[in-house]
Protein backbone atom coordinates (compact mmCIF):
# COMPACT_ATOMS: atom_id res chain seq x y z
CA UNK A 1 0.00 0.00 0.00
CA UNK A 2 1.17 3.69 -0.70
CA UNK A 3 1.16 6.31 1.89
CA UNK A 4 -2.12 7.76 3.32
CA UNK A 5 -1.40 11.05 1.68
CA UNK A 6 0.55 12.96 -1.00
CA UNK A 7 1.80 16.37 -1.63
CA UNK A 8 1.17 17.88 -4.94
CA UNK A 9 3.07 21.13 -6.28
CA UNK A 10 0.27 23.36 -7.74
CA UNK A 11 2.56 26.24 -9.06
CA UNK A 12 3.87 29.16 -7.50
CA UNK A 13 1.70 31.94 -6.38
CA UNK A 14 0.74 35.36 -8.14
CA UNK A 15 0.06 38.30 -6.08
CA UNK A 16 -1.18 40.31 -9.20
CA UNK A 17 -3.72 37.93 -10.10
CA UNK A 18 -7.19 38.90 -9.25
CA UNK A 19 -8.30 37.12 -5.81
CA UNK A 20 -11.07 35.54 -7.20
CA UNK A 21 -9.36 34.81 -11.06
CA UNK A 22 -9.80 30.83 -11.02
CA UNK A 23 -7.83 30.10 -13.54
CA UNK A 24 -3.52 30.55 -13.53
CA UNK A 25 -2.24 33.75 -15.17
CA UNK A 26 1.21 33.04 -16.71
CA UNK A 27 3.05 34.40 -13.99
CA UNK A 28 1.62 31.78 -11.34
CA UNK A 29 -2.13 31.12 -9.64
CA UNK A 30 -4.20 33.32 -7.02
CA UNK A 31 -5.41 31.87 -3.83
CA UNK A 32 -8.53 31.00 -5.88
CA UNK A 33 -7.43 29.21 -8.08
CA UNK A 34 -4.78 27.46 -6.31
CA UNK A 35 -7.75 25.49 -4.27
CA UNK A 36 -9.55 24.95 -7.57
CA UNK A 37 -6.89 23.31 -9.08
CA UNK A 38 -6.34 21.70 -5.38
CA UNK A 39 -9.82 20.11 -5.83
CA UNK A 40 -9.55 18.77 -9.04
CA UNK A 41 -6.66 17.12 -8.30
CA UNK A 42 -8.66 15.72 -5.36
CA UNK A 43 -11.49 14.69 -7.26
CA UNK A 44 -8.90 12.41 -10.25
CA UNK A 45 -7.50 11.04 -6.59
CA UNK A 46 -11.22 9.88 -5.23
CA UNK A 47 -12.08 8.33 -8.75
CA UNK A 48 -9.44 6.27 -9.23
CA UNK A 49 -9.38 5.11 -5.49
CA UNK A 50 -10.05 2.12 -6.21
CA UNK A 51 -7.46 1.13 -8.47
CA UNK A 52 -4.29 2.99 -6.48
CA UNK A 53 -5.60 6.30 -6.33
CA UNK A 54 -4.11 9.57 -8.84
CA UNK A 55 -0.11 8.33 -7.91
CA UNK A 56 -1.20 4.98 -9.79
CA UNK A 57 -2.94 7.04 -12.33
CA UNK A 58 -0.11 9.06 -12.93
CA UNK A 59 2.22 6.59 -13.56
CA UNK A 60 -0.13 4.78 -15.91
CA UNK A 61 -0.09 7.77 -18.12
CA UNK A 62 3.82 7.20 -17.64
CA UNK A 63 3.90 3.66 -18.49
CA UNK A 64 1.35 4.57 -21.72
CA UNK A 65 3.76 7.31 -22.86
CA UNK A 66 6.57 5.65 -22.74
CA UNK A 67 5.09 2.57 -24.63
CA UNK A 68 3.62 5.42 -27.36
CA UNK A 69 7.34 6.72 -27.73
CA UNK A 70 8.67 3.36 -27.99
CA UNK A 71 6.38 2.70 -30.79
CA UNK A 72 6.92 5.77 -32.65
CA UNK A 73 11.20 4.54 -32.22
CA UNK A 74 10.31 1.43 -33.15
CA UNK A 75 8.73 2.83 -36.73
CA UNK A 76 11.53 5.37 -37.22
CA UNK A 77 14.32 2.78 -36.83
CA UNK A 78 12.52 -0.73 -38.05
CA UNK A 79 11.49 0.92 -41.66
CA UNK A 80 11.33 -1.15 -45.10
CA UNK A 81 14.68 0.88 -45.89
CA UNK A 82 16.17 -0.11 -42.45
CA UNK A 83 15.41 -3.48 -42.97
CA UNK A 84 16.65 -3.74 -46.68
CA UNK A 85 19.93 -2.27 -45.30
CA UNK A 86 20.12 -4.65 -42.91
CA UNK A 87 20.01 -7.18 -45.31
CA UNK A 88 22.68 -5.71 -48.00
CA UNK A 89 24.81 -5.68 -44.49
CA UNK A 90 24.30 -8.56 -43.93
CA UNK A 91 25.32 -9.96 -47.25
CA UNK A 92 28.32 -8.29 -47.44
CA UNK A 93 29.22 -10.00 -43.58
CA UNK A 94 28.78 -13.06 -45.36
CA UNK A 95 31.07 -11.78 -48.61
CA UNK A 96 28.51 -11.60 -50.96
CA UNK A 97 29.12 -9.91 -53.77
CA UNK A 98 25.73 -9.13 -53.97
CA UNK A 99 25.23 -6.87 -51.53
CA UNK A 100 26.33 -3.93 -54.02
CA UNK A 101 23.22 -4.99 -56.62
CA UNK A 102 20.83 -4.96 -53.32
CA UNK A 103 22.25 -1.33 -52.45
CA UNK A 104 22.18 0.02 -55.79
CA UNK A 105 18.55 -1.67 -56.64
CA UNK A 106 16.71 0.02 -53.43
CA UNK A 107 18.68 3.28 -53.47
CA UNK A 108 17.35 3.89 -57.59
CA UNK A 109 13.87 2.37 -57.18
CA UNK A 110 12.82 1.65 -53.97
CA UNK A 111 14.66 4.74 -51.29
CA UNK A 112 14.16 7.44 -53.57
CA UNK A 113 11.06 6.92 -55.60
CA UNK A 114 8.99 5.69 -53.06
CA UNK A 115 10.40 7.93 -49.68
CA UNK A 116 7.07 7.72 -48.07
CA UNK A 117 6.80 3.48 -48.42
CA UNK A 118 10.54 3.16 -47.76
CA UNK A 119 9.50 5.12 -44.14
CA UNK A 120 6.89 3.17 -43.51
CA UNK A 121 7.68 0.02 -40.39
CA UNK A 122 8.42 -3.05 -42.57
CA UNK A 123 5.31 -5.34 -40.98
CA UNK A 124 3.26 -2.90 -42.62
CA UNK A 125 4.13 -2.56 -46.35
CA UNK A 126 1.66 -4.60 -48.48
CA UNK A 127 2.33 -6.64 -51.64
CA UNK A 128 0.56 -4.55 -53.76
CA UNK A 129 3.31 -1.57 -52.34
CA UNK A 130 5.90 -3.63 -53.54
CA UNK A 131 3.93 -4.92 -57.12
CA UNK A 132 3.58 -1.21 -57.57
CA UNK A 133 7.44 -0.33 -57.18
CA UNK A 134 7.99 -3.35 -59.81
CA UNK A 135 5.46 -1.70 -62.19
CA UNK A 136 7.36 1.28 -62.12
CA UNK A 137 10.58 -0.24 -62.88
CA UNK A 138 8.80 -2.18 -65.83
CA UNK A 139 7.59 0.85 -67.03
CA UNK A 140 11.70 2.13 -67.69
CA UNK A 141 11.85 -0.64 -69.93
CA UNK A 142 13.49 -2.72 -66.85
CA UNK A 143 11.62 -5.93 -66.42
CA UNK A 144 15.20 -7.75 -64.82
CA UNK A 145 15.60 -4.71 -62.43
CA UNK A 146 11.78 -5.21 -61.17
CA UNK A 147 12.53 -9.04 -60.73
CA UNK A 148 15.53 -8.76 -58.90
CA UNK A 149 14.26 -5.77 -56.78
CA UNK A 150 11.19 -8.51 -55.95
CA UNK A 151 13.67 -11.08 -55.06
CA UNK A 152 16.05 -8.84 -53.07
CA UNK A 153 12.87 -7.56 -51.24
CA UNK A 154 11.38 -11.23 -50.50
CA UNK A 155 14.48 -12.37 -49.49
CA UNK A 156 15.00 -9.33 -46.42
CA UNK A 157 11.55 -10.29 -45.27
CA UNK A 158 11.91 -13.86 -45.25
CA UNK A 159 15.23 -13.06 -42.86
CA UNK A 160 13.17 -11.17 -40.69
CA UNK A 161 10.71 -14.22 -40.88
CA UNK A 162 12.77 -16.50 -40.14
CA UNK A 163 15.09 -15.05 -37.63
CA UNK A 164 11.94 -15.97 -34.96
CA UNK A 165 13.50 -19.37 -35.31
CA UNK A 166 16.80 -19.77 -36.29
CA UNK A 167 19.54 -18.39 -34.42
CA UNK A 168 22.02 -18.33 -37.39
CA UNK A 169 20.36 -15.17 -38.27
CA UNK A 170 21.46 -11.67 -36.87
CA UNK A 171 19.41 -10.92 -32.98
CA UNK A 172 18.44 -7.79 -34.84
CA UNK A 173 16.51 -9.09 -37.34
CA UNK A 174 13.76 -10.22 -34.81
CA UNK A 175 13.49 -6.52 -33.75
CA UNK A 176 11.37 -5.20 -36.91
CA UNK A 177 8.60 -8.47 -35.66
CA UNK A 178 7.75 -9.74 -39.25
CA UNK A 179 5.34 -12.38 -39.34
CA UNK A 180 4.54 -12.20 -43.09
CA UNK A 181 6.44 -12.00 -46.22
CA UNK A 182 4.52 -9.37 -48.95
CA UNK A 183 6.79 -9.75 -51.63
CA UNK A 184 6.13 -13.61 -51.95
CA UNK A 185 2.28 -12.17 -52.64
CA UNK A 186 3.76 -10.92 -55.82
CA UNK A 187 4.59 -12.25 -59.31
CA UNK A 188 7.79 -11.57 -61.33
CA UNK A 189 7.75 -11.41 -64.90
CA UNK A 190 8.57 -14.48 -66.48
CA UNK A 191 9.67 -13.28 -69.63
CA UNK A 192 12.40 -11.08 -68.42
CA UNK A 193 13.86 -13.90 -66.56
CA UNK A 194 15.04 -14.91 -69.94
CA UNK A 195 18.52 -15.97 -70.26
CA UNK A 196 20.06 -13.93 -73.01
CA UNK A 197 23.82 -15.28 -73.38
CA UNK A 198 24.37 -15.84 -76.81
CA UNK A 199 27.02 -17.94 -76.30
CA UNK A 200 30.16 -17.33 -78.54
CA UNK A 201 30.59 -20.39 -81.20
CA UNK A 202 33.44 -22.45 -81.83
CA UNK A 203 34.58 -19.87 -84.24
CA UNK A 204 34.04 -16.68 -82.74
CA UNK A 205 35.64 -18.40 -79.21
CA UNK A 206 38.36 -19.00 -81.52
CA UNK A 207 38.85 -15.54 -83.24
CA UNK A 208 38.50 -14.42 -79.61
CA UNK A 209 42.07 -16.33 -78.44
CA UNK A 210 43.96 -15.00 -81.53
CA UNK A 211 42.97 -11.81 -80.48
CA UNK A 212 44.55 -12.13 -76.48
CA UNK A 213 46.78 -15.15 -77.46
CA UNK A 214 49.77 -13.03 -77.39
CA UNK A 215 48.95 -9.60 -76.43
CA UNK A 216 51.01 -8.05 -74.42
CA UNK A 217 51.56 -6.79 -70.72
CA UNK A 218 49.05 -7.11 -67.90
CA UNK A 219 45.68 -6.77 -69.89
CA UNK A 220 46.74 -9.44 -71.97
CA UNK A 221 47.96 -11.64 -69.44
CA UNK A 222 44.64 -10.79 -67.43
CA UNK A 223 42.30 -11.73 -70.45
CA UNK A 224 44.40 -15.10 -70.89
CA UNK A 225 43.70 -16.20 -67.61
CA UNK A 226 40.10 -15.44 -67.53
CA UNK A 227 39.82 -17.41 -70.93
CA UNK A 228 41.92 -20.67 -69.83
CA UNK A 229 40.53 -21.15 -66.38
CA UNK A 230 36.90 -21.75 -68.32
CA UNK A 231 35.24 -18.33 -68.57
CA UNK A 232 35.19 -18.02 -64.12
CA UNK A 233 32.46 -15.01 -63.06
CA UNK A 234 34.49 -11.98 -63.98
CA UNK A 235 33.18 -10.14 -60.68
CA UNK A 236 34.90 -13.46 -58.81
CA UNK A 237 37.68 -14.06 -60.44
CA UNK A 238 39.21 -10.34 -60.32
CA UNK A 239 38.76 -10.83 -56.59
CA UNK A 240 41.30 -13.66 -56.29
CA UNK A 241 43.55 -12.93 -53.29
CA UNK A 242 47.24 -13.23 -53.74
CA UNK A 243 47.09 -16.01 -50.49
CA UNK A 244 44.68 -18.34 -52.57
CA UNK A 245 47.17 -18.79 -56.18
CA UNK A 246 48.69 -22.05 -54.14
CA UNK A 247 50.82 -24.00 -57.25
CA UNK A 248 48.48 -24.66 -59.87
CA UNK A 249 45.68 -24.00 -58.69
CA UNK A 250 43.48 -21.10 -57.67
CA UNK A 251 40.58 -20.61 -54.95
CA UNK A 252 37.78 -18.18 -55.45
CA UNK A 253 34.82 -18.07 -53.80
CA UNK A 254 31.21 -18.08 -55.37
CA UNK A 255 28.55 -15.47 -53.86
CA UNK A 256 26.02 -16.62 -55.98
CA UNK A 257 24.60 -19.42 -53.56
CA UNK A 258 21.28 -19.45 -51.45
CA UNK A 259 20.37 -16.19 -49.89
CA UNK A 260 21.91 -15.79 -46.18
CA UNK A 261 24.30 -18.29 -47.09
CA UNK A 262 28.28 -17.44 -47.03
CA UNK A 263 30.50 -17.67 -50.40
CA UNK A 264 31.73 -21.21 -50.99
CA UNK A 265 35.20 -22.05 -52.01
CA UNK A 266 35.68 -22.50 -55.72
CA UNK A 267 38.87 -24.33 -56.66
CA UNK A 268 40.08 -24.11 -60.62
CA UNK A 269 43.43 -25.72 -61.30
CA UNK A 270 45.73 -24.20 -64.06
CA UNK A 271 46.98 -25.68 -66.38
CA UNK A 272 50.63 -24.46 -67.89
CA UNK A 273 49.16 -21.37 -70.57
CA UNK A 274 46.66 -20.40 -67.52
CA UNK A 275 49.58 -20.95 -64.93
CA UNK A 276 51.89 -18.30 -67.16
CA UNK A 277 49.31 -15.77 -67.22
CA UNK A 278 48.42 -15.88 -63.55
CA UNK A 279 52.79 -14.98 -63.06
CA UNK A 280 52.55 -12.68 -65.97
CA UNK A 281 50.12 -10.68 -63.37
CA UNK A 282 52.50 -10.46 -60.76
CA UNK A 283 50.29 -11.50 -57.39
CA UNK A 284 51.12 -9.76 -54.30
CA UNK A 285 50.06 -8.01 -51.34
CA UNK A 286 46.30 -8.85 -50.99
CA UNK A 287 44.64 -9.32 -54.21
CA UNK A 288 46.21 -10.81 -56.99
CA UNK A 289 45.05 -9.43 -60.11
CA UNK A 290 45.65 -5.70 -59.58
CA UNK A 291 47.59 -2.46 -60.79
CA UNK A 292 48.35 -1.16 -57.78
CA UNK A 293 50.69 -3.99 -56.02
CA UNK A 294 47.20 -5.74 -54.36
CA UNK A 295 46.29 -2.97 -52.63
CA UNK A 296 43.19 -3.35 -54.22
CA UNK A 297 41.63 -5.92 -57.20
CA UNK A 298 40.86 -4.88 -60.83
CA UNK A 299 37.69 -3.65 -61.13
CA UNK A 300 34.99 -6.38 -63.23
CA UNK A 301 34.20 -3.74 -65.63
CA UNK A 302 37.62 -2.96 -66.52
CA UNK A 303 38.20 -6.14 -67.18
CA UNK A 304 35.32 -6.47 -69.29
CA UNK A 305 36.03 -3.60 -71.32
CA UNK A 306 39.50 -4.98 -72.18
CA UNK A 307 37.57 -8.41 -73.63
CA UNK A 308 34.89 -5.40 -75.74
CA UNK A 309 38.20 -4.12 -77.39
CA UNK A 310 40.49 -7.40 -77.87
CA UNK A 311 37.46 -9.04 -79.85
CA UNK A 312 36.50 -5.86 -81.70
CA UNK A 313 36.26 -7.84 -85.02
CA UNK A 314 33.06 -9.45 -83.16
CA UNK A 315 29.62 -7.88 -84.04
CA UNK A 316 27.44 -7.49 -80.52
CA UNK A 317 30.15 -9.47 -78.28
CA UNK A 318 29.67 -8.75 -74.53
CA UNK A 319 32.34 -10.35 -72.09
CA UNK A 320 29.87 -12.67 -70.27
CA UNK A 321 29.27 -14.66 -73.52
CA UNK A 322 32.70 -15.99 -72.90
CA UNK A 323 31.53 -17.86 -70.19
CA UNK A 324 28.75 -19.41 -72.14
CA UNK A 325 30.46 -19.64 -75.33
CA UNK A 326 32.81 -22.08 -73.19
CA UNK A 327 30.28 -24.40 -71.86
CA UNK A 328 29.22 -24.76 -74.87
CA UNK A 329 32.54 -25.74 -76.72
CA UNK A 330 33.18 -28.03 -73.91
CA UNK A 331 29.66 -29.56 -74.27
CA UNK A 332 30.81 -30.24 -78.31
CA UNK A 333 33.99 -31.71 -76.96
CA UNK A 334 31.54 -34.08 -74.87
CA UNK A 335 32.54 -32.73 -71.63
CA UNK A 336 29.38 -33.63 -69.32
CA UNK A 337 27.09 -31.49 -67.96
CA UNK A 338 28.27 -32.10 -64.25
CA UNK A 339 31.89 -31.54 -64.69
CA UNK A 340 31.46 -28.11 -66.64
CA UNK A 341 28.61 -27.38 -64.32
CA UNK A 342 32.15 -28.02 -61.44
CA UNK A 343 34.28 -26.41 -63.29
CA UNK A 344 32.29 -22.98 -64.10
CA UNK A 345 30.75 -23.08 -60.06
CA UNK A 346 26.96 -22.99 -61.48
CA UNK A 347 25.98 -24.45 -57.84
CA UNK A 348 25.67 -28.11 -57.15
CA UNK A 349 22.08 -29.78 -56.70
CA UNK A 350 21.04 -32.45 -54.87
CA UNK A 351 21.58 -34.01 -51.19
CA UNK A 352 24.43 -36.44 -52.51
CA UNK A 353 26.15 -34.02 -54.40
CA UNK A 354 26.63 -31.52 -51.56
CA UNK A 355 26.71 -33.54 -48.56
CA UNK A 356 27.77 -37.04 -49.69
CA UNK A 357 30.42 -36.35 -52.49
CA UNK A 358 33.56 -35.49 -50.80
CA UNK A 359 35.56 -35.75 -54.63
CA UNK A 360 37.10 -32.33 -55.47
CA UNK A 361 36.99 -33.28 -59.45
CA UNK A 362 40.17 -31.14 -59.43
CA UNK A 363 41.81 -33.67 -62.14
CA UNK A 364 38.53 -33.91 -64.69
CA UNK A 365 38.51 -29.75 -64.29
CA UNK A 366 41.37 -29.84 -65.05
CA UNK A 367 41.39 -32.25 -68.56
CA UNK A 368 38.52 -30.23 -69.21
CA UNK A 369 40.59 -27.07 -69.53
CA UNK A 370 43.07 -28.94 -71.63
CA UNK A 371 40.33 -29.97 -74.21
CA UNK A 372 39.73 -26.13 -73.90
CA UNK A 373 43.17 -25.36 -75.16
CA UNK A 374 43.39 -27.45 -77.86
CA UNK A 375 40.07 -26.50 -79.18
CA UNK A 376 41.47 -22.49 -79.21
CA UNK A 377 44.94 -23.48 -79.80
CA UNK A 378 44.33 -25.95 -83.03
CA UNK A 379 45.51 -24.58 -86.11
CA UNK A 380 42.69 -23.14 -89.34
CA UNK A 381 42.27 -26.26 -91.22
CA UNK A 382 42.03 -24.63 -95.29
CA UNK A 383 40.77 -26.38 -97.77
CA UNK A 384 43.25 -27.68 -100.60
Amino acid sequence: MGSASERVKIGVYDPAAAPKSMTPTERGYSYAAAVRAAEALAIEHHEHKQDGGRPALVAAKKKAHAKLEAAKTEAEHFTLKSLLIDYANHLEALGRVAHKDVRSICKVHIFEPWPEVAALPANQVTGEQIADMMRRALELGKGRTANKLRSYVRAAYQMARASRSKASIPVRFKAYKVTANPAADTEPDESANKADKRPLTTAELKLYWRAIKAAPGFRGAVLRLHLLTGGQRIQQLVMLRTDNVTGNVITLYDGKGRPGKPARPHTVPLIPQAAAAMLECKPQGVYAISTDKGETHLAATTLSAWATEAAHALPEFQAKRIRSGVETILASARISSEIRGRLQSHGIAGVQARHYDGHDYMEEKRQALETLFQLLDAPEVTCP
